[in-house]
């Protein structure tokens, strides 16, 4: 179990982004820190002043987890990115998007121009960023306009060239005017080669130049110039402060990664793997993986086994591939993840750069969950694939990833419902969650309902290859005994298909007691992770069944008691509900509070009077 006081104990001194989780696992909220350490801890410090918000916030953490970066621009945009991609419920959310400025360099052009861009586009200009300060950011494309003399009007270009009389920037110096061509296409590009590496961090010497000018204004007095001089140099600094969370690349690729550590166990030692997913040139994500590698092995061979087995067993596969180490196997694992994508997939090894930062903070990640989460990460492993072994050691089966779980619910007949619950590795995969309102049954029959819901899933054509139903599971859960698997026998059998179903078998108290495979009853350990592992499976199908059975009864209600008033349909029912919260209010509001209602009319609104009315006078006692 996930302890917070022991885990605050071990957080680092060090930029990055902390994410909250809830009772649930999902994430709750997201926030950036110069220092992990000393900002998380506040918020478990009770004599802190947090906010109603954030009071409310913290009663419903159940763990929390964090991403170091090597800088606090770093950790803002990587914050950034998070938010957007799982928009945790205590985050305040931009409306507008606001995305960070990039510096575009329309490189595709014959006489490209340097632009300022709040996206990146697939086009064929390069960008630079993004960064944190769009002042900087048109101070440093003024600047470099102003150095290399690169055009700044939107003239299409050598189509125009003689058209127009050269504009103010060439009288001022400040531009060659190509628009005249009195600069050759080819002299222009090796201008724009300079600003591509002045923007890619090649700044020295301008910045000594820039330095010697603002000495000579200020010994020569000329205080407002060198005070502008000043703000260039550090619009330039700013700009200069590179980050590696988002990139130039709008492609998805993996970053991997992997620390060793030797353990006392002379035969094996421990590795994590830390996995960066970068979707459309941002890090949404991040995964790490415990490992037990033989002794002797090197982090190419781990890496390789590492490689092979993940992307076995996930569906999708990014474009690009970045490693820490090269490993042996390389085009042979190209050549099968590219048959897998369908597309050319591509593995590198970086030696500089951007990816190559990555990869280093990949590693840092790694090293940081190998030495400070070693225990948590083991306690997992056994809540999770250790208790999937514990269940295949019972039945006698080997190789169970995905379990799906099934009940039904209904109360007296009414609108009997099934749901279906995905657990893949031990962890539940809410995503693909399935509910099935019964069709085919009339009244409290659980054997024929259970029969319709799978025979339902079972010839439900997945629509590609991410689709819940297009992979079929290693082992089927019934909330029940011999009679729920029989059924689910019956149903496979008629579809020809064989998949293990056991039961979740109860005592008298309503707790499960045992697992019923091939014909008899097997009793478990109480007191084991695979007890526990099968209780949670059962308690969620069943908190699955009966949260879409409560939502359709309050459906049922509403429509009851509104859609029956003629000329109330679901844009005026809406409006009520909108307007009024409860049926209460609706049923005291008076007929003039009704007409005032949007998309209502007096017409409407005598109809929805008088109906409440009049039942209220049908129920009074004469």
């Amino acid at each position: 179990m996930f302890q917070i006081e022991e885990e605050l104990k071990k957080l680092p001194a060090r930029p990055g982004v902390y994410i909250m989780h809830g009772e649930n696992d999902e994430i709750i909220y997201v926030g950036k820190a110069v220092s992990l350490k000393n900002r998380v801890r506040q918020y478990f410090q009770s004599s802190r002043n947090k906010g109603a918000k954030i009071e409310q916030m913290v009663t419903h953490i159940s763990r929390f987890e964090y991403i170091i970066t090597d800088s606090e621009l770093e950790a803002l945009v990587l914050e950034s990115n998070l938010i957007k991609e799982h928009r945790p419920k205590y985050n305040t959310m931009l409306k507008d998007d606001k995305s960070y400025p990039f510096i575009k360099v329309t490189v595709g052009e014959p006489y490209p121009r340097v632009l300022f861009a709040r996206r990146m586009k697939k086009d064929k200009s390069r960008y630079f960023g993004p960064y944190t300060s769009a002042g900087a950011v048109k101070d440093v494309i003024e600047l470099v306009t102003r150095l290399y003399q690169v055009r700044t009007c939107s003239r299409v270009l050598p189509r125009d060239i003689g058209k127009d009389r050269p504009c103010l920037y060439y009288h001022m110096g400040q531009c060659k005017a190509p628009c005249q061509g009195k600069i050759s296409e080819q002299e222009y590009r090796e201008n724009i080669s300079r600003v591509l590496r002045f923007l890619n961090g090649d700044v020295k010497s301008t910045m000594d130049d820039l330095t010697a000018k603002m000495m000579a204004a200020s010994e020569e007095l000329r205080y407002e110039d060198a005070m502008n001089y000043r703000d260039l140099i550090q619009s330039i600094k700013r700009i200069g402060e590179r980050q590696k969370i988002t990139g130039y690349s709008q492609e998805d690729k993996d970053i991997i990664a992997a620390a060793m550590d030797e353990s006392e166990d002379l035969r094996e030692q421990d590795a994590v793997v830390q996995v960066f997913f970068i979707r459309g040139g941002k890090l949404i994500g991040r995964d790490h993986f415990y490992l037990r590698v033989a002794r002797g092995d090197t982090k190419s061979q781990v890496l390789s086994s590492f490689l092979k087995q993940f992307y076995a067993g996930t569906p999708f596969i990014p474009k690009e591939i970045v490693l820490q180490k090269e490993i042996e196997d390389s085009s042979i694992i190209e050549e099968w993840l590219s048959a897998r994508r369908g597309q050319k997939v591509t593995i590198r090894v970086p030696k500089k750069g951007t990816k190559e930062k990555l990869v280093e903070l990949a590693w840092e990640n790694a090293k940081m969950v190998l030495s400070k989460d070693r225990e948590r990460i083991k306690r997992e492993e056994g809540r999770t694939i250790g208790a999937v072994r514990e269940v295949e050691s019972w039945l006698g089966l080997s190789g169970i990833v995905r379990m799906e779980a099934y009940d039904i619910s209904n109360i007296s007949g009414f609108e009997s419902v099934g749901s279906m619950v995905v657990y893949e590795k031990g962890k539940p995969k809410r995503s693909d969650y399935r509910k099935f309102r019964i069709r085919s049954v009339k009244g409290p029959n659980d054997y024929a309902s259970m029969e319709e819901v799978l025979t339902r899933r079972f010839t439900h054509e997945g629509k590609g290859e991410y689709d819940s139903f297009s992979r079929l599971p290693d082992l089927i859960l019934m909330d029940g005994g011999r009679g729920q698997v029989n059924i689910a026998l019956q149903v496979l059998e008629k579809l020809d298909l064989k998949i293990p179903v056991c039961g979740m078998v109860k005592d008298d108290y309503h707790r499960t007691r045992g697992i019923y495979y091939n014909n008899v009853e097997i009793p478990i350990d109480t007191g084991s992770e695979g007890f526990r592992l099968i209780t949670r499976i059962q308690d969620e199908a069943h908190r699955f069944a009966i949260e879409y059975h409560r939502s359709l009864r309050s459906k049922e209600q509403v429509h009851s008691l509104l859609d029956d008033i003629p000329g109330i349909g679901p844009t005026r029912r809406k409006a009520l509900l909108r307007t009024f919260k409860t049926m209460e209010n609706i049923r005291d509001a008076t007929l003039e509070e009704l007409e005032n209602t949007e998309s209502m009319n007096a017409a409407s609104a005598r109809q929805v009077y008088g109906f409440f009315h009049k039942e209220k006078e049908q129920n009074e006692p004469h």
